[in-house]
């Protein structure tokens, strides 16, 4: 069964998020402080945290950072707090996804689930996080950052190989156009999609058999990438 710490001060929602958890089988613990969190969280090893911002008695940017000394656990904020500054800090400080209320259950349920999914991967593969991806046209050497197609090494810029390495390192996963535009060029860089789309049109040329459909890298429109194995 899926732990999940719910980190909220708002009783009526806890009890909301409570009773659609453990509808779905999910064994929930809550925490009303940023203090009761790091200690549950310390204590029980939750697979997913969900967390609000604004804790009566510390940031909730400050629990994300008090967690990632110790755990890549996948943190789901829910907070009323919607700037890009907001969300930004958030992403910055290790949180993996950004929902902000009101929401919808549904969806929240949804990215709940992905990121169960995501903590459930095998150990094995997220302690050596594969350090050679093989394709049927290329081949990726995470450690030498290497990349050959055949008996030829595709020559990436520092860029390419950056975006490539982000999209292999989480095969099957959407990658938002923000996640790349924040973890490649900085949050100042945030509205800029299209270096994404010059980028990524230079990964498929050098990459993909046809770049004009393209196997491997993918792009959802109007969301982000992804890289299907």
């Amino acid at each position: 069964m899926t732990r999940v710490l719910v980190v909220e001060d708002d009783p009526q929602l806890v009890r909301a998020l409570k009773i659609n958890l453990q509808a779905r089988k999910f064994e929930v613990e809550e925490a009303s402080d940023g203090g009761s969190a790091l200690r549950l969280a310390a204590a029980h090893k939750p697979d997913v945290i969900v967390l609000d911002l604004g804790l009566p008695d510390m940031d909730g940017i400050d629990v994300i950072k008090g967690v990632r000394v110790w755990s890549k656990v996948p943190i789901l904020v829910l907070s009323a707090r919607h700037t890009s500054e907001d969300k930004i800090r958030a992403l910055d400080a290790g949180a993996d996804d950004y929902v902000t209320k009101p929401f919808s259950m549904d969806e929240l349920l949804a990215r709940l689930r992905a990121a169960a999914r995501r903590h459930e991967a095998p150990a094995a593969s997220q302690a050596d996080e594969v350090a050679v991806v093989t394709t049927a046209e290329f081949t990726v050497d995470l450690v030498a950052k290497k990349v050959r197609r055949g008996e030829c090494t595709i020559r990436l810029t520092p860029t390419e190989w950056h975006l490539l390495e982000i999209l292999i390192t989480h095969p099957g996963r959407l990658i938002t156009q923000s996640q790349l535009l924040l973890e490649v060029w900085g949050p100042t860089y945030g509205e800029n999609t299209n270096y994404l789309r010059v980028y990524m049109a230079q990964l498929r040329r050098k990459l993909e058999a046809d770049p004009s459909h393209p196997r491997y890298l993918i792009t959802e429109p109007g969301m982000g990438y992804r890289f299907e194995p």
